[in-house]
């Protein structure tokens, strides 16, 4: 490694990870919030684990498409830090709330209705029927996520993750207790059922933002920004280009989103084992794909801080140090699903459940496929955000559509399919798919900064 790059990566490594360490604690405690809602479900049987988890994916995905469109937002107060226009940061805080209720509100609606998509793919009845009032519950959790996404980009493009760790970390917690209390009636609770564990995921919702808008209100130096100095009037101009940026990382989002649901639709239609399986195996997978994101948000930050400074080596060192750790640590983790994928099962159903057996021999041979691909899902998450660092987001969308789509659901379905590989077949072609987009995409930032270091410069 040539000097130079050696020393830039010695002095951007630890703002980086100053950043990327918390939001990787508060993304692994969101997921946990996921995960532990399924332990409970769990517990009532395989069926329930299927319903709850596929309506449950189905919301989180349309919810990762929005907060991708809003994450622009971080990049415009990131370049304004960096240029030292405080105000600018604030204002654009400001418009990413109208733009975040402008777009969560009929995304509020469609949750609530997400049982009629499930209907219209073919899912089983009694799933439909078990996931319906869970879903009606959750969808309040919408607009509460979507404004706290927009205070998270604020605070992280100033390196204050801090608070966003701390407050979703004890959310975790709260959000056993009353998934625990709500579905089962324990701690005096109600005994709501199914739409109980939706309750209590809306309820730590509310509570997440409130706690974060009380923290950025309180602490004087970002009170400095004029979040709260200022009626909130929509400025044309700015929501215009969170739209316009935002817009392609939303497709972005939705077709790496889309690959992720198609497969569980596809599990759903092979039946209630190969559902369950797949919720287990997404049980996993979101583990090491959330450390890469927090690495992700934290080099898309630096990457647009540089840009913000006018510097577009630094922007390109960002970009290539964020991209290097993360896939050399999820390298690492590719042990945990090789070594313990029996102990994984366990952890998410009852070994006495009637399906137990079938659903733990296929998610045991489909881990295999999910360590080989974990890398490169990690890759295409930390060089998408490295790109969107420098305001390119429409040539991803092309090359995610090709990979996820052609390579991975196309490839999958000839598998699984025609070819009579199943289950097997299916997540082959997805781990195509990744692997694939995660490699264009890299190479697209390597090749952009080279090339053309004046590119990062912000119009």
């Amino acid at each position: 490694m040539p000097e130079t790059r050696r020393d830039g990566w010695m002095a951007e490594s630890p703002t980086l990870l100053k950043i990327a360490l918390p939001l990787v604690a508060a993304y692994l405690a969101e997921i946990a919030m996921f995960i532990t809602t399924k332990i409970v479900v769990g517990r009532l049987g395989y069926q329930e684990l299927a319903a709850v988890g596929l309506a449950g994916d189905l919301a989180f995905e349309v919810l990762v498409i929005l907060i991708g469109l809003l994450s622009i937002v971080g990049v415009l107060v990131a370049q304004a830090e960096g240029a030292g226009r405080k105000r600018g940061a604030g204002h654009a805080v400001g418009q990413g709330f109208i733009a975040a209720t402008a777009i969560g509100i009929p995304a509020s609606v469609l949750v609530w209705n997400l049982d009629v998509v499930m209907r219209w793919t073919g899912q089983d009845a009694h799933i439909i029927e078990l996931a319906r009032p869970y879903l009606q519950s959750l969808s309040g959790f919408i607009m509460p996520v979507l404004w706290f996404s927009v205070l998270r980009s604020f605070v992280s493009a100033l390196a204050r993750t801090g608070a966003i760790m701390v407050i979703t970390v004890t959310a975790v917690g709260l959000n056993y207790i009353l998934t625990l209390g709500f579905v089962e009636g324990a701690f005096g609770l109600p005994n709501l059922g199914l739409a109980g564990a939706g309750w209590a995921t809306t309820l730590v919702s509310w509570i997440m933002f409130v706690a974060l808008l009380f923290y950025c209100h309180t602490t004087p130096t970002l009170r400095g920004y004029g979040l709260f100095s200022t009626r909130l009037r929509v400025d044309l101009e700015v929501c215009g280009e969170i739209f316009r940026l935002g817009l392609p990382v939303a497709g972005l989002v939705l077709l790496e989103a889309g690959l992720f649901v198609a497969v569980a639709i596809l599990s759903g239609v092979m039946g209630p084992i190969t559902l369950a399986a797949y919720e287990i195996l997404m049980g996993w997978i979101s583990i090491p794909f959330v450390i890469a994101l927090g690495l992700a948000e934290a080099t898309m930050v630096r990457v647009a801080h540089g840009v913000g400074r006018g510097n577009p080596d630094a922007a390109r060192s960002a970009g290539i140090l964020g991209m290097t750790m993360g896939t050399a640590l999820l390298a690492l983790l590719v042990a945990v699903p090789l070594g313990f994928p029996d102990f994984i099962v366990q952890i998410f159903l009852d070994p006495e459940d009637k399906g137990y057996d079938e659903v733990a021999d296929l998610t045991v041979r489909l881990f295999l496929i999910v360590a080989f691909f974990q890398v490169f899902d990690g890759l295409q998450a930390l060089a998408s955000r490295a790109l969107r660092g420098i305001k390119d987001t429409m040539a991803p969308l092309w090359l995610a559509g090709f990979g996820y789509w052609v390579l991975g659901i196309g490839g999958g379905c000839v598998l699984a399919f025609p070819l009579g590989y199943g289950a097997e077949g299916l997540w082959a072609g997805m781990a195509l798919g990744l692997i694939t987009t995660g490699s264009l995409l890299a190479w697209r930032f390597l090749k952009l900064t080279a090339r053309r270091p004046a590119a990062v410069i912000a119009d």
